[in-house]
């Protein structure tokens, strides 16, 4: 869809915009057109429209509400301008608003470029879409007449949408129909060409867009700030599982790696009876109520039971280690005292005699 518009341009360039240079042109109630950076229906804004009884000879700028009001309407009805601002390409010639507009009452409509909400949840950011060289972008449109109680004539439009192009749908799924080239503007102005060929998404590479303030959501809200790009923040979405997780599990999985890279120096046989003591241990643990928590039994039990295995295991080490690490003149004095501590026997004495 296209709800909302900027459009700055001077009277004298809405023609030149629309390829409309060689035939004479004609200004219609261009008094009424006020420029401004936010466009919504209900706005007076020129549009360029073949002249009454000719073929491609001859064109009006006329200023006209955006927003359309069907001739059949009833005159004591307040005009809603926000009903039809918009007409689905899909079935303009199904509905009996558009149908009847189709023969005669086609007309451009151009702008500086135009707004759309990108949807994120319950927010919606705006962006501002333009052509990358400046130039106006041109809309297909349809325009009628209606009379009120006070014999007052209201002429309004409705910009005609397409889908949207490929580069063009992660923002929105609807777009105008843009006529880049005067090929395209003649065809829609033209009555006795099909219009079905032009009523396709703008495909090309000269659109650009970046996000502008949320503030420009209101028609009130005017001025240079609202097509000033602004920098959105990006948060990263954590899933609330996250917040639910199982962090004990994780710890444990962790302890358990940790366990089997620091207990290699151990012999065979003692990791295996160490590993075996730990499934027991944790077997244990799932039979254990509830109120305590994974981490409290992974830190308390299996740990302490490891530590005193280890301890246990490695006195006989430490001892033998001790025997041959010792000083060698600790050995000699013990050798001495060993000596000393003999006793003459019968067999010495006789021996020495």
């Amino acid at each position: 869809m296209c709800g909302r518009t900027r459009c700055s341009l001077r009277a004298d360039d809405f023609p030149r915009a629309c390829h409309r240079t060689t035939a004479p042109t004609r200004l219609l109630h261009i008094d009424r057109y006020r420029p401004s950076n936010n466009v919504s229906p209900g706005f007076n804004v020129p549009v360029v429209r073949r002249e009454d009884g000719s073929e491609n000879e001859g064109h009006v700028v006329q200023c006209m509400k955006w927003g359309l009001i069907p001739s059949f309407t009833k005159k004591t009805e307040k005009p809603d301008h926000y009903k039809m601002f918009n007409a689905r390409s899909e079935s303009i010639d199904e509905k009996a608003s558009f149908r009847r507009l189709l023969p005669k009452n086609r007309c451009l409509v151009a702008v500086d470029g135009f707004y759309e909400w990108k949807k994120d949840g319950s927010k919606k950011q705006p962006y501002y879409i333009h052509f990358k060289d400046g130039r106006p972008l041109v809309f297909a449109a349809l325009y009628d007449s209606w009379q009120n109680s006070e014999g007052e004539i209201l002429y309004t439009f409705t910009i005609v949408t397409t889908s949207s192009s490929s580069a063009f749908q992660w923002l929105h799924d609807r777009m105008p129909v843009i006529l880049g080239d005067k090929d395209s503007t003649d065809t829609w102005l033209s009555s006795t060409s099909s219009f079905k060929s032009v009523m396709k998404p703008y495909e090309e590479s000269d659109l650009a867009w970046y996000p502008v303030t949320p503030a420009m959501g209101k028609p009130s809200f005017d001025g240079p700030e609202c097509i000033k790009e602004i920098q959105i923040k990006t948060e990263g979405n954590i899933p609330i599982s996250k917040f639910f997780s199982r962090k004990g599990s994780v710890d444990e999985d962790t302890k358990v790696e940790h366990k089997i890279v620091c207990h290699e120096p151990v012999k065979t046989e003692q990791t295996k009876d160490l590993s075996e003591e730990t499934k027991t241990e944790e077997g244990d643990r799932d039979l254990k109520p509830s109120g305590s928590s994974p981490s409290q039994n992974v830190t308390k039990f299996p740990i302490k039971r490891e530590y005193d295995s280890i301890s246990f295991d490695s006195k006989p080490s430490l001892a033998n280690n001790d025997q041959v690490s010792a000083n060698p003149a600790k050995k000699k004095e013990k050798a001495k005292t060993a000596a000393d501590d003999k006793q003459p026997t019968l067999f010495s004495y006789f021996g020495k005699r």
